[in-house]
């Protein structure tokens, strides 16, 4: 997995409009864009679905594993990798302090979004 250069991590954890459009089944086509939350920790990426593994959005990123973000007026080519179980309450912990003024907090912090949660990675530019 690559990791984010520092200066983009930031501008993606400073912004909170980040949507993600996994690739369609041609692998190719991004999908509808999909306003959703995000956390970083130790420098690295996470989403997850509120409608847990039965989400459109999910399914499309676990069975594509590329696609494309959108935050802060940047668009951004990406993998998709289901996040390393271990890291539960950490993303969690990251959820809490992001989003805690938010009544949308305790069902992302429920086991069906748990279940749900995605590192997103740059991926490099296609060679030529």
């Amino acid at each position: 997995m690559n990791p984010w250069p520092s200066p983009d991590i930031e501008w993606i954890v400073d912004a909170d409009d980040l949507h993600i459009a996994p690739f369609r089944a041609d692998g190719i086509t991004p999908g509808t864009p999909t306003w959703i939350w995000s956390v970083v920790v130790d420098g690295r990426l996470f989403v997850r679905a509120w409608n847990g593994t039965r989400s459109r959005w999910y399914q499309a990123a676990i069975a594509q594993r590329a696609g494309q973000i959108t935050t802060a007026g940047a668009t951004y080519d990406v993998a998709f990798h289901s996040a390393d179980p271990g890291l539960k309450d950490r993303i969690d912990a990251a959820y809490r302090t992001k989003y805690a003024a938010s009544s949308y907090l305790p069902p992302m912090v429920a086991s069906g979004p748990q279940a749900a949660t995605v590192e997103v990675t740059p991926r490099p530019a296609p060679q030529a």
